[in-house]
């Protein structure tokens, strides 16, 4: 028999695994667990007596719903795959389950329809809308606390936040969490009492949330007197306690958002009911103005002083239509006198006229120049024009008359007297 190569012999057995094991179904307990920075993630598989490697790539990694860490058990489902160059194989990984996950599914829904059937998931506390005192049951450390803080820092300063340390994962936190919600409960009534428990933690798989699906606790949240706000998880998940609980939120931050009120919000409605109450004050007053006045008035019409004035107010009428009459009389009287006092004044008036008109006639004739033509004094013209002596030349022919004759001269000479 002819020896094989060492590469021949690889490269039958990579044939052989990889058309043998196209889809295998493996459980196990990670070690040796890498998260590289490409998101590919490589690990090993193994049980009491052997392992195999394994490596998950970035494009099946999205469907996790956990991250897988050393120590956790899980069913690898994928298929073999030789490296041949170093005659070694691994799983090729599609997907990755906690180990039990069917079991804790099964659990979960038996749980779910018991506790229902008990009427666990009726009858919820209402939250008060602004709580003074509120205990959160979840881890110190945790990140899921300070986001919770920041928030109520955030909207709403007056409220009282007593962390109690709890346990959130792991086997004993499900008596935990039961024993704390008692211990807060055991408040109610008194002066310490909260005004809200709230449970809370951060994302994780179904098996770190398993706590919160336990029946113990969901047997503390029933009987507590407390109002009870189940915060655990992302908005995907949903455990019992969100359905045992008086309220579900979707995050612990979420929760605070829920529970607080935002005191920007209402500072703007403080100033809104402020402005209306004013708005309302002052329309009352000014109603209560007017009643006033209107009273004042009805006073004043039914009280001696005001009947004083209206009878000094008719007195004053009074002589006001007397002073009308007068007047009317003596208008009337002066038309019937009058025709007389214009016949004597029109008399008067001719006669002074007459006078005037006299006057001027005596000065007009006195001014005619043919009034001046007689005892030797004669008027001298020209062409019917009268002239002076000083208008006179040498030569012309003038015109000389009086009141009864006229004759034509002609001048020599002129001279000067």
């Amino acid at each position: 028999m002819k020896p094989l190569s060492v590469s021949s012999l690889n490269a039958q057995i990579k044939a052989l695994l990889e058309s043998t094991f196209l889809e295998v179904r493996v459980e196990g307990e990670i070690s040796n667990c890498t998260i590289h920075t490409s998101g590919h993630i490589y690990f090993s598989l193994k049980d009491e007596e052997s392992s195999i490697r394994c490596v998950m790539f970035k494009g099946n990694t999205k469907s996790l719903n956990f991250t897988p860490t050393n120590g956790q058990k899980i069913i690898a489902c994928g298929g073999l795959s030789v490296y041949s160059p170093r005659g070694e194989y691994q799983i090729l990984c599609s997907s990755l389950t906690p180990s039990g996950a069917g079991d804790l599914a099964k659990a979960y829904e038996l749980l779910k329809a018991k506790l229902k059937s008990k009427g666990y998931f009726e009858n919820k506390k209402s939250i008060p809308p602004f709580p003074k005192k509120i205990a959160i049951l979840t881890s110190l450390t945790g990140a899921a606390l300070q986001d919770m803080l920041r928030v109520a820092k955030s909207r709403w300063n007056l409220i009282s936040i007593v962390a109690i340390d709890t346990l959130v994962q792991g086997a004993e936190s499900k008596f935990m969490l039961a024993n704390n919600i008692q211990f807060a409960d055991s408040f109610f009534g008194t002066k310490q009492a909260f005004d809200i428990i709230i449970i809370a933690r951060g994302g994780g798989s179904k098996e770190d949330l398993w706590a919160f699906n336990e029946e113990i606790v969901a047997d503390a949240i029933y009987n507590a007197k407390t109002p009870i706000i189940s915060a655990v998880g992302h908005e995907i998940d949903f455990v019992i306690s969100d359905f045992v609980a008086d309220l579900r939120a979707p995050t612990p931050s979420a929760c605070m958002e829920m529970v607080l009120p935002d005191s920007k919000e209402w500072l703007q409605n403080l100033d809104s009911i402020t402005e209306h109450f004013e708005s309302q004050i002052t329309q009352f007053f000014s109603h209560k103005q007017k009643q006033l006045a209107t009273l004042q008035q009805l006073y004043q019409s039914i009280s001696y002083q005001a009947k004083l004035q209206k009878a000094q107010q008719d007195i004053t009428e009074c002589f006001s239509f007397l002073h009308l009459i007068m007047q009317q009389f003596f208008i009337k009287k002066s038309k019937e006198i009058a025709p007389n006092l214009l016949h004597i004044s029109f008399e008067s008036a001719l006669m002074r006229q007459s006078f005037i008109l006299q006057s001027l006639h005596k000065e007009l004739s006195a001014l005619n120049p043919q009034n001046k033509i007689h005892n030797g004094y004669v008027q001298i013209s020209i062409n019917k024009a009268i002239k002076t002596l000083d208008k006179l030349h040498n030569g012309d022919i003038i015109e000389l008359c009086d009141d009864v004759m006229e004759a034509k001269a002609e001048i020599i000479s002129i001279q000067q007297s």
